[in-house]
């Protein structure tokens, strides 16, 4: 058989969208046009189709009705094209979701706190000697901390959270509608119902843990596999881990594995 007849026809990976910010500090639209005429300086090729998130987190609280769809249509004037909000309050996120924008949700990554243990003890006052003591070796150097961003909070349909870099801790459901996305890999700890890519950015090796196993879908480096009729009796609503085989999904029970 030829390459090309090995080759599949066609081949739909998960992919993560890389996305510009557009900080708004204003609601009026005509302030609006204006500020983009400004910064374009009339330029048709400014912008090139790049995906557009809206940042509201830098509004003023007293600021006016947003016009979204008015909001909308000047940015793709542009060549910009809005596909989510981010820092929006919940009492606009259904008017947001009606406009068929997302909802971007990224926190800041935490590092993982450092054991006291760790922490190198103050070194005493050398006692006098005779003779000099040959010097100590240097302790080796503390292992780097790897960085992780948490999500105490449960996470809702029409959500998104992106963990750039880093692994991703749940400690709260994700909800049908919702979706959270990890360079490296998934730790939920309650039930994912929603939406888990991990390793974003390529890593294979990259997994996905949940307490209890419902999701929508799950992807380990653009390799999914989807759940329209819910998974297997023995994985679902159960501890259980997502993996990559070659180009399989995998998906194995945790609870299995206790009692071996």
């Amino acid at each position: 058989m030829s390459n090309n007849q090995a080759r599949k026809p066609i081949e739909i990976k998960i992919s993560t969208v890389v996305a510009v910010a557009a900080l708004l500090h204003d609601t009026d639209m005509t302030v609006l046009q204006a500020a983009m005429a400004d910064m374009t300086g009339g330029a048709s090729d400014y912008f090139d189709g790049e995906f557009a998130i809206l940042d509201i987190g830098g509004l003023p609280a007293s600021h006016g009705a947003i016009n979204w769809a008015a909001l909308v249509s000047l940015f793709k004037s542009h060549r910009l094209n809005p596909v989510a909000v981010r820092n929006a309050p919940a009492a606009l996120e259904a008017e947001i979701l009606a406009h068929g924008l997302s909802l971007d949700v990224v926190a800041k990554p935490r590092n993982m706190p450092r054991d006291e243990a760790e922490q190198p003890a103050a070194a005493p006052a050398p006692a006098p000697a005779p003779t000099p003591a040959p010097a100590p070796a240097p302790a080796p150097a503390p292992a780097a901390q790897v960085g992780a961003m948490i999500i105490d909070t449960p996470v809702r349909a029409g959500q998104r959270v992106y963990a750039h870099g880093c692994d991703l801790i749940v400690t709260a459901a994700v909800n049908n509608g919702a979706e959270i996305i990890a360079d490296g890999s998934i730790h939920v700890y309650a039930p994912l119902r929603g939406r888990a890519l991990a390793g974003a950015s390529g890593n294979n090796e990259a997994r996905i843990f949940a307490m209890s196993m419902e999701p929508e879908l799950v992807s380990i480096a653009g390799y999914y596999r989807t759940f329209e009729d819910g998974l297997p009796r023995d994985l679902a609503q159960a501890p259980g881990q997502v993996r990559l085989l070659g180009d399989r999904i995998e998906i194995t029970s945790m609870t299995a594995a206790l009692h071996k």
